[in-house]
């Protein structure tokens, strides 16, 4: 365990919210806890910068800005303190047409962000609810070329649990030295640059405010969060989590995210040992 911790930094989906969706009263008021004692709190997550990010706090009762956004699993950088943004290792328009085919096989539903808007190749059940979900805009491709007219974060597909398996199985036996493709929830496979992970947007963040990585504390559930804790001082995945996020972690929380895992390891290894 870390003596001095100046930021924490969390996943959303399966850490700091439940199965719902809902940041709960109890993870609320440890986050504002953190705040009142001058630790920085951060979000790392899949979801744009734009469309989601920055508005997550006001839209979770929160009366300050968090200080730090990772957006698009590391695509994206919100540095709240110098109020600056950042990109970073965008899918190539070539690269983008290549997944689209690679994909085809599984007869699913690509869909990314396009400006203020999700584009999709046609309008179904799950990208109705990510499109709810995410109070964004929905926009039905013309043809496959309107996916690749530009460079983007990320191509995302939804599928069920089942289909998930076969898929990542799929993967491994189509890998490209550009793209990567992996599971970021139970029922969706993203693809991105190689290179990006949530661990560089972290990385820059931290020195570009002279922050060591000693000095962080994240929390995660699932492969996509494995970089970031690996890189800060103190990694903690969620009981909830999968095993390699689990194997890969300092420590894993004693209870789920459905059981306020991420408030609870807070209040009892950072808020009481300081007395906050």
């Amino acid at each position: 365990m870390i003596e001095k911790v100046r930021l924490v930094v969390c996943d959303i989906d399966g850490t700091l919210v439940n199965s719902n969706f809902q940041l709960t009263p109890k993870t609320k008021n440890v986050i504002d806890r953190l705040h009142a004692n001058g630790v920085y709190f951060g979000i790392a997550s899949g979801r744009s910068i734009d469309q989601q990010l920055h508005s997550y706090a006001q839209e979770k009762g929160f009366d300050y800005e968090f200080e730090v956004l990772i957006g698009m699993n590391g695509s994206e950088l919100w540095d709240g303190l110098n109020m600056k943004r950042y990109d970073y290792f965008k899918l190539k328009r070539e690269w983008i047409k290549e997944i689209i085919e690679l994909m085809e096989p599984f007869d699913l539903n690509p869909f990314l962000y396009h400006g203020d808007k999700v584009l999709c190749k046609r309008v179904d059940d799950p990208i109705v609810k990510s499109v709810l979900k995410n109070n964004a805009e929905l926009m039905v491709a013309e043809n496959d070329a309107m996916f690749y007219q530009q460079e983007n974060a990320k191509v995302m597909y939804r599928t069920s649990e089942e289909k998930i398996i076969e898929i990542e199985e799929f993967l491994k036996k189509h890998p490209s030295p550009y793209y990567k493709g992996f599971k970021t929830q139970k029922t969706m496979v993203e693809f991105s640059d190689r290179r990006v992970a949530k661990d560089v947007a972290l990385k820059n963040f931290c020195e570009l405010n002279n922050i060591p990585l000693g000095q962080v504390m994240a929390f995660g559930d699932l492969s996509n969060d494995i970089e970031m804790l690996q890189c800060s001082g103190w990694g903690v995945c969620l009981k909830n989590g999968t095993d390699d996020t689990k194997a890969s972690a300092n420590d894993v929380t004693e209870l789920t995210n459905d059981e306020d895992g991420f408030a609870h390891y807070i209040e009892k290894h950072v808020l009481s040992k300081h007395g906050w």
